[in-house]
């Protein structure tokens, strides 16, 4: 369930279908969710309407960045979402050539019942899913 918004500079093509294939993908293998879980806003901006600092913590960051939030449910540990943010970086160094120093990622947590699919009804209120269960 969770809902991703990708903000990156425009790309020709298909590029950034192909960021929300690979952070997809990485949510997918190291969160547990269901493949068919995907809800995703992806912005693609003219130069110089995504701002950043360029050496925040010492990373060289470039124009390439990819600006990465995840609203999810709360309760993952500190390993998993470890995992998560390597598994998406070398996603997307790996399939796209996104240099790791450019993927900035955030998670947003929140409680079962902040969630609506559909229908006017908060899903998770009272019956998580399997995959939710555990975590």
């Amino acid at each position: 369930m969770p809902l991703v918004r990708i903000s990156l500079n425009r790309r020709a093509g298909d590029f950034a279908r192909r960021v929300g294939d690979s952070v997809h993908s990485a949510m997918v293998e190291t969160l547990g969710i269901p493949e068919g879980d995907r809800f995703q806003i992806i912005t693609q901006r003219d130069p110089g309407e995504i701002v950043y600092d360029s050496t925040f913590l010492d990373i060289e960051r470039t124009d390439g960045i990819v600006i990465i939030q995840i609203s999810l449910v709360a309760g993952r540990d500190r390993d998993v979402k470890s995992a998560l943010y390597a598994s998406i970086a070398e996603r997307l160094s790996a399939d796209l050539g996104i240099r790791r120093e450019d993927v900035f990622i955030s998670l947003m947590e929140a409680a079962p019942a902040d969630f609506s699919f559909g229908n006017g009804e908060a899903q998770f209120a009272y019956h998580l899913p399997p995959h939710l269960q555990s975590s």
